[in-house]
């Protein structure tokens, strides 16, 4: 594993609220997501997961995570970035406190209520078995897509997923959803090395995905998830119709073809 010293991860300031209480963290992704987010704290704080949360903010300036607020949801840290990147650089943020603090595996969500928190307890159930690499899903038994947008259902199902899954020669469902369980010893292994600045935008969840499935040193698995699009007005995402989908799919051909591997990857 490599020292904190040597892993490259943007400035970020953290704001610590309560201490350490579970192995287990879940992160919450989020930037100027309102009272989405609140809402999402909200029902975590409720639903009693008996795991540390921790909040890991892009830069937001909508005052949504005032810490008077994030103290009454039971939130156990803030990490705001104050360095370049987005989600990418947001991900190595959080992985690099969840590594120094001494978390066993970490749970991955967005921040902006489109995921369905009932399956947390799932993650942490698999993270605990062993898994390395739980993938949410929507398309197998038990998991519901509920009025997801008509181009990104069947761009997932007709050429996100099937390139990951080549790529990663394992079979995945679900390749474009943020809601996932890594364990500490992949977020830690030299070889997939995520502590680098390459990873910006959304390299990260492409990269570790790929690398957890062609590897037999890690257990990979996908659980049934509900994620929900609200059915009228603005869809909740931060990728732009036109420059942001394309964007999306030069990095989605990029990871398939291996560009983002580390060099100190074995060739497998």
């Amino acid at each position: 594993m490599a020292s904190a010293s040597q892993r490259q991860v943007p400035a970020y300031r953290v704001d610590e609220i309560r201490p350490r209480a579970s192995d287990l963290c879940v992160v919450v992704f989020v930037i100027n997501e309102g009272e989405r987010v609140r809402s999402q704290l909200r029902r975590m704080r409720d639903a009693g997961l008996g795991l540390d949360v921790i909040v890991a903010d892009g830069g937001s300036t909508d005052g949504s995570l005032d810490r008077d607020f994030l103290g009454e949801a039971d939130v156990r840290a803030l990490l705001t970035k104050t360095g370049p990147g987005k989600l990418s650089a947001q991900m190595r943020m959080a992985f690099d406190y969840a590594l120094d603090q001494g978390y066993s595996g970490v749970i991955v969500i967005d921040g902006n209520g489109k995921d369905g928190i009932e399956a947390i307890p799932d993650f942490a159930r698999l993270l605990h078995e062993g898994y390395d690499h739980i993938q949410g899903s929507r398309y197998i038994p038990g998991g519901r897509g509920i009025n997801t947008p008509f181009l990104r259902h069947w761009g997932l199902l007709l050429l996100h997923a099937p390139l990951i899954s080549i790529a990663s020669r394992t079979r995945q469902t679900d390749t474009t959803n943020g809601f996932r369980g890594y364990s500490a010893r992949l977020l830690g292994d030299p070889e997939v090395d995520v502590f680098r600045d390459v990873f910006q935008t959304y390299e990260l969840h492409y990269h570790l995905a790929i690398e957890a499935g062609r590897s037999d040193r890690f257990r990979t698995t996908e659980t049934p998830v509900t994620r929900a699009y609200p059915k009228k007005g603005k869809t909740p995402t931060k990728i732009s119709p036109i420059k942001g989908n394309a964007a999306v799919l030069s990095i989605l051909f990029a990871a398939a073809r291996g560009a983002y591997r580390s060099p100190k990857a074995a060739r497998r």
